[in-house]
């Protein structure tokens, strides 16, 4: 974290989940059904810290736009991500989480 502003936490684990998949902005605001707009998911990739309810759209909004990158099989497989797994200062973030989905998104590749 900054210690000059408290409100800016980093590159965000949500970027490279992002990334891992092969998403960018538009994807999460184009799936979304909640408003949610590039400016906002780029605050979120670049750790400008979000309310709850923001890291929740965001969260839901990756969900979705991953979800539709899988097929059936997949889809029973996959894990859907909450806002504590995608970003650092999110109560109850754990540093050591590895993402269960990683091995989905290699084989999409």
């Amino acid at each position: 974290m900054n210690p000059e502003n408290e409100l800016n936490h980093g590159t965000q684990r949500i970027d490279d989940i992002m990334r891992l998949w092969g998403l960018d902005n538009h994807d999460l605001v184009n799936v979304s059904t909640e408003q949610l707009t590039h400016k906002q998911v780029q605050k979120a990739r670049q750790g400008r810290q979000l309310t709850l309810k923001m890291m929740q759209k965001v969260a839901r909004a990756l969900n979705v736009a991953i979800w539709y990158k899988l097929d059936a099989e997949e889809r029973e497989r996959y894990y859907e991500y909450i806002h504590r797994d995608l970003f650092t200062y999110a109560k109850g973030y754990d540093p050591a989480w590895p993402d269960p989905n990683a091995a989905l998104a290699a084989r999409r590749k």
